[in-house]
């Protein structure tokens, strides 16, 4: 299990990441192969604004999965569709490792404590993004928020 000893941060996301939506991505089996990978879930209603919500229904539906831009660069430019973590104000932490979905559900219920407890109003979409960085793996959370 994930020790809790990360840091949360607010973030201002100024430009939009883009990325190509791809069917049948699991959001908790990645691979090294999938490159650059982002995951937005609709967190459940009643769970969203609670400062223990249950672990089981937390995450709500995955609305949507997709890979960088990069990964399919030869594409026309025309017929590509994208999905995006919106330009933003977040609420944002990472492991400079590949989590499981147990260790995920837990980093993103602390994201959502801190929050609470900075007083903040944490959106509905929860954005879980894969990446390799400085060479390792990286598992990143952004919760939008507003004041």
């Amino acid at each position: 299990m994930m020790k809790s000893d990360m840091n949360i941060l607010r973030l201002n996301l100024a430009s939009p990441l883009r990325y190509l939506p791809l069917e049948n991505l699991d959001p908790f089996a990645y691979k090294t192969e999938d490159g650059e990978t982002l995951f937005c879930f609709e967190l459940d209603v009643s769970e969203r604004l609670r400062f223990e919500p249950d672990r089981n229904t937390f995450l709500g539906a995955l609305v949507f999965g997709g890979q960088a831009t990069e990964s399919r660069a030869g594409e026309p430019k025309a017929e590509r569709c994208f999905l995006e973590l919106p330009c933003g104000f977040y609420l944002f932490s990472q492991k400079r490792e590949l989590l499981n979905r147990e260790d995920i559900i837990t980093m993103a219920i602390e994201i959502q404590a801190e929050g609470l407890w900075q007083r903040l109003k944490p959106g509905v979409e929860l954005y879980l993004r894969y990446l390799f960085e400085d060479g390792s793996m990286v598992t990143q959370l952004f919760r939008p928020y507003t004041e």
